[in-house]
């Protein structure tokens, strides 16, 4: 038999909130994240609106030396393990640390970075790039940054998959635990691309909002009138363990993870496959990989983007998957809120439905005020509610048409 696997540990760090408990507090309040832009001139930009985090200090962290030499998005990552590493309870002196792993990953990388430097390069000739360049703006610089600071000696890695870049990420960790390679696993993903860059090249993808004149009513998944998606920024990390591991040492255990589905779209680079193909077979594989039936899936935390296709796809998808189970589950995007987090995305979402499993809440989908006639299902809509939920499905697909998606279900002997 294979070894199960819970989430002992939470860290998180978005536009809703700067840690765990914040971020829960703010999406059960339906708090938008949303806001003009401020980390660059976008007056000549399409779109001037992002999910930024706001508040957040990186002088709070680490040392000014370390501010310059680590780009934003793996310093969310650090904070973000930290976190989590915290809330879990562990001490790794009191662990084998080679039986502890990292697999956290980033969509897009030091974009910011890359940014800056290309500038360098451009107005003071290549002497002038930063010797910290590369490292910087590597994908798998945050894996490496967590691992070095505890001293992780396990599997350590990045994934890269757009969007399903942290769903594969904790998906990949899972399973290494499940086959006995680690103990426990620090997993996740996380983005900063708020960037002048990252703005103008969705903006010419026409994937974004241009709902300008209103930020925190931009993002509005599922509602007839949406008219793009809106980037956001941050990270999520979860502590996966062994069962066995984590009730020796007393761990607080919040979840089991159930099951990992992988597919892909095989169809287009940007557009989802017609009728959501490759999502119906991952969201088929993850119920039956975690030994569960559709019936019991009471809540699915929808990639739900805000954009016209996706929203509709993924809607015919979970009826092609749950059948007439569909109108009764309960379903809601946080990207209302958070913005779409990239490749961190998965992994923040996986952490909400963590929180709807452990509390038996169901976190809205704001701004929902026109119902489309082909997105006919429950998204909560505008207000959380209480809700019974013994197993939960975190979706998330990316670009390149990689899907995957992750199920949770509550633990029986959590005390």
């Amino acid at each position: 038999m294979r070894r199960q696997v819970v989430i002992t540990g939470m860290g998180t760090l978005n536009a809703v909130g700067l840690n765990t408990d914040q971020f829960w507090s703010g999406l059960l309040s339906g708090k938008s994240g949303v806001v003009p832009i401020t980390k660059f001139d976008a007056e000549n930009f399409t779109t001037k609106i992002a999910a930024e985090l706001q508040g957040f200090s990186p002088e709070e962290h680490f040392d000014k030396k370390d501010v310059r030499k680590i780009d934003p998005y793996a310093q969310y990552a650090l904070v973000c393990a930290r976190e989590a590493i915290s809330r879990s309870g562990l001490n790794f002196d009191n662990e084998d640390k080679s039986r502890v792993g990292v697999i956290v990953g980033s969509g897009i990388g030091g974009m910011l970075s890359f940014e800056t430097e290309m500038t360098k390069l451009i107005t003071k000739g290549p002497r002038r790039v930063s010797p910290y360049f590369i490292p910087q703006m590597i994908s798998d610089i945050a894996a490496g940054h967590i691992s070095i600071e505890f001293g992780l000696e396990g599997p350590n890695y990045a994934t890269v998959s757009a969007c399903a870049t942290s769903g594969h990420a904790i998906g990949a960790a899972t399973m290494a635990i499940q086959r006995g390679d680690a103990d426990i696993m620090v997993a996740g993903g996380s983005e900063a691309a708020i960037t002048s860059m990252g703005i103008a090249g969705f903006n010419s993808m026409r994937a974004l909002s241009t709902r300008n004149d209103d930020p925190a009513t931009a993002s509005r998944p599922f509602d007839l009138n949406r008219d793009g998606f809106v980037i956001g920024e941050g990270a999520g990390i979860v502590i996966l363990e062994d069962l066995e591991h984590a009730t020796a040492r007393g761990a607080k255990i919040w979840v089991e993870m159930a099951g990992v589905g992988f597919t892909a779209d095989a169809y287009h680079l940007t557009a989802p496959a017609p009728g959501g193909k490759g999502a119906v077979k991952a969201m088929s594989l993850c119920v039956e990989d975690g030994g569960l039936v559709p019936e019991q899936i009471d809540y699915i935390n929808a990639h739900g983007t805000s954009t016209p296709y996706n929203d509709k796809n993924e809607t015919e998808a979970i009826k092609t998957v749950f059948g007439e189970r569909a109108y009764d589950m309960a379903i809601s995007s946080t990207k209302s809120m958070t913005g779409h987090m990239l490749g961190a995305a998965g992994a923040v979402e996986l952490i909400v439905t963590t929180m709807a499993v452990h509390e038996n809440k169901i976190p809205p989908t704001i701004n929902y005020e026109t119902p489309d006639p082909e997105c006919d299902l429950n998204y909560t809509p505008n207000k959380a509610v209480d809700r019974e939920i013994q197993a939960a499905i975190s979706n998330t697909f990316g670009f390149g048409g990689h899907n995957a998606c992750l199920s949770v279900k509550k633990y029986q002997n959590n005390s």
